[in-house]
Parts: structure tokens; C-alpha cells; sequence
């Protein structure tokens, strides 16, 4: 699948991505180490980065989870992440994840991309419900499932663990 607009591109992460992708996650540590700590773990290092990207392309074909990169169409940069993961097929259900760099926050972007993966999750694999789980204080990631149609559903208790403690999550659907 891949997706773009005047301003940025949603593609499959590619190898080439990985001194782009890991220098995104360091420059944004202190806010992905809130919400994403396994995925900024992953990609401390461009040789990190390499085998993360690899390790996301076989779940990819495998179709057991789907990793997309939001790249800065003007300079080809790994901007953010998209990935719809915990595919359950039997029950048609997906959750997302996803992360964008500062710099480039407040452009839509995510909102876009959410919107076309989910197009991706309904066509292509046939998926029904949509799921987001978000931390209540994640107020930017409250609004952007909310104007990608995702209405909160209920909150989970003791769903994550967040800088070394569990805490509740809202989870937010979307159902076709």
C-alpha cells in the first residue's frame, strides 16, 4: 500500500529508511519514550534501525502486522510511523500505533494516514473493527482517532505500562 499527498508519502518501510528512521527516534526520544519505549528501543542506532525495518517487513508479509513510514515528500525523510498491529482475522480486528516527529506535528499528516491505512485494513484485508489505544493525557492522539471517525469506547484498566508503572488506556473504535 502506499499513499501520498503534495507533502508526504505513506510507504512501507524500505532499508534505506533506517539512518532516517533511527535519527527521528532519537531526536524525539523524551516524547516516544512516553508512548512508544519498546519502538524507540528498537531504533537507537541506524544498524538498530536495519533490523527493526527488517523484522517489520516479514511481519508484513507474513500479514500478521503492517509498518508504515510517513516520509517528507520534499526531502525523503522518515517523518513518523503508522502501524496497524494485533490482527486478529478470525474476529476482523486491528489495533494502530503510530508517531510522528515534532517537526513535522500539527500538519495533518497523521489524521491522513490513519484514514488511508484504515481504507487499506477494510479493502485489503477485510478488517472491521479498528482499535486505538490511547493514554488520557495523549490529548493530540485523542483528536486525531477522533477525526478519523474512532469513537471512544471504554477505558482499559492497567492496559500499559508507562514509565515503569500500569496505567489505564481509552480505547477508541472504529467499526465498519
Amino acid at each position: 500500500m502506499t499513499f501520498s499527498t503534495e507533502t508526504f508519502k505513506l510507504e512501507a518501510l524500505k532499508p534505506e529508511d533506517a539512518s532516517s528512521l533511527s535519527a527521528l527516534m532519537i531526536s524525539n526520544g523524551k516524547s516516544f519514550q512516553k508512548y512508544l519505549p519498546k519502538t524507540l528501543e528498537q531504533n537507537l542506532s541506524e544498524a538498530a534501525s536495519k533490523i527493526y525495518i527488517s523484522n517489520k517487513n516479514k511481519a508484513s508479509k507474513n500479514k500478521t502486522e503492517y509498518t508504515f513510514a510517513i516520509k517528507d515528500i520534499e526531502t525523503n525523510a522518515v517523518a513518523g510511523l503508522i502501524t496497524l498491529k494485533s490482527i486478529d482475522y478470525q474476529l476482523k480486528q486491528g489495533e494502530f500505533a503510530y508517531c510522528i516527529g515534532k517537526k513535522y506535528s500539527g500538519k495533518g499528516w497523521i489524521t491522513q494516514s490513519i484514514k488511508a491505512v484504515s481504507n487499506f485494513a477494510l479493502e485489503e484485508l477485510r478488517l472491521r473493527n479498528l482499535h486505538i489505544l490511547i493514554h488520557k493525557t495523549n490529548l493530540s492522539s485523542i483528536q486525531v482517532a477522533e477525526r478519523c471517525g474512532f469513537i471512544w469506547s471504554r477505558t482499559l484498566e492497567k492496559e500499559f505500562v508507562l514509565e515503569k508503572s500500569s496505567v489505564d488506556m481509552e480505547l477508541y473504535e472504529l467499526h465498519y
